[in-house]
């Protein structure tokens, strides 16, 4: 176990590095410059300026310099700073990485909340009625687009119900009747798409499992059928679906851009965006390699969890 652990960490490290290696290169290829937006109109009537500034923030180095310096900066534990702020980065991640985990986490735990019993339940009744409509709904949750959705409850809610999304983030811990109200709505949104896609994959792998001959032997020696599902079945089930729910998991985090934005939520997804924009270079260093590292940890525990759900896998 420690030495599998310890290769996919370190293929982990090298994934982690190239990733920044991409990133980085793609910043500075892309079209503008950070210097010129810090300067705005004073560009024109003081090159001078623009030079000095592009030296004090690096910029006037090499590429391959520029990425040293970043990466000895990071073996030391530092991000750097903000070039349009001018506060660290560590802090800034800090105040908007609870806000995206927060949504991230209810819509994950709504998703499984409606995926798994009716993803059992469509299993348990095959090609009945109930079964064939919750298919349908299924494929209706994967064909609309979050943003639409997120959309129209705006345009619906605030058009027949006078309601719009509560103006200011509040914490949990200061307010939570607040902050539950203003994360409910757009944590369901994300988890539609993402329950929508859970039920179906569910559905199959329980159907799968149900036609196997140790089930058929748990019914032949008289269990109910709730225990043949929930103790011999759901198990062998879930490996599948923890699959699936950990490569969501990692992509809701760096995909809720738009859902934070419509809902007026300072997380993560909203910050990279601005950051983009501005061609706040360590910021979106920063903020992708945070998720990098995350969508790699959460691969390895994914993977680690396959021995609880079926003792018969090894770690080499």
């Amino acid at each position: 176990m420690q030495a599998y652990i310890a290769r996919r960490l370190l293929s982990a490290l090298i994934g982690t590095i190239g990733l920044s290696i991409l990133i980085f290169l793609l910043l500075r290829v892309a079209p503008g410059d950070a210097a010129v937006m810090l300067l705005g109109e004073d560009v024109s009537a003081k090159p001078e300026r623009l030079q000095e500034l592009r030296a004090q923030l690096g910029l006037d180095k090499s590429i391959p310099l520029q990425y040293a310096d970043w990466l000895r900066d990071l073996a030391r534990g530092d991000l750097g700073t903000s070039l349009f702020s001018g506060r660290a980065i560590t802090n800034e991640l800090a105040n908007r990485l609870p806000i995206s985990l927060e949504l991230t986490l209810i819509a994950m735990g709504l998703s499984l909340l409606i995926s798994l019993p009716i993803g059992i339940f469509a299993a348990m009744y095959p090609e009945s009625l109930a079964d064939q409509g919750l298919r349908f709904l299924s494929v209706i949750g994967l064909a609309v687009p979050n943003f639409w959705m997120g959309t129209m409850v705006m345009v619906f809610g605030a058009r027949l119900f006078n309601w719009i999304p509560p103006v200011g983030y509040s914490s949990i811990w200061s307010d939570p009747g607040r902050n539950l109200e203003q994360f409910i709505i757009p944590s369901l949104i994300v988890a539609t798409a993402v329950a929508a896609s859970q039920v179906r994959l569910m559905r199959s792998t329980m159907l799968e499992v149900l036609g196997n001959d140790y089930i058929r032997t748990a019914r032949a020696k008289g269990l109910r059928e709730r225990a043949v599902v929930s103790r011999h079945a759901l198990k062998n089930a879930m490996i599948p679906v923890l699959t699936l729910f950990a490569s969501q998991f990692g992509r809701i985090i760096t995909g809720i851009v738009i859902i934070e934005n419509i809902f007026n939520l300072p997380g993560l997804g909203r910050f990279i965006l601005e950051s983009i924009s501005k061609r706040d270079y360590p910021m979106v260093q920063g903020i992708i390699l945070l998720i990098g590292v995350w969508v790699v940890l959460l691969n390895l525990l994914t993977d680690l969890m396959y021995g609880w759900f079926d003792p018969r896998i090894r770690y080499k």
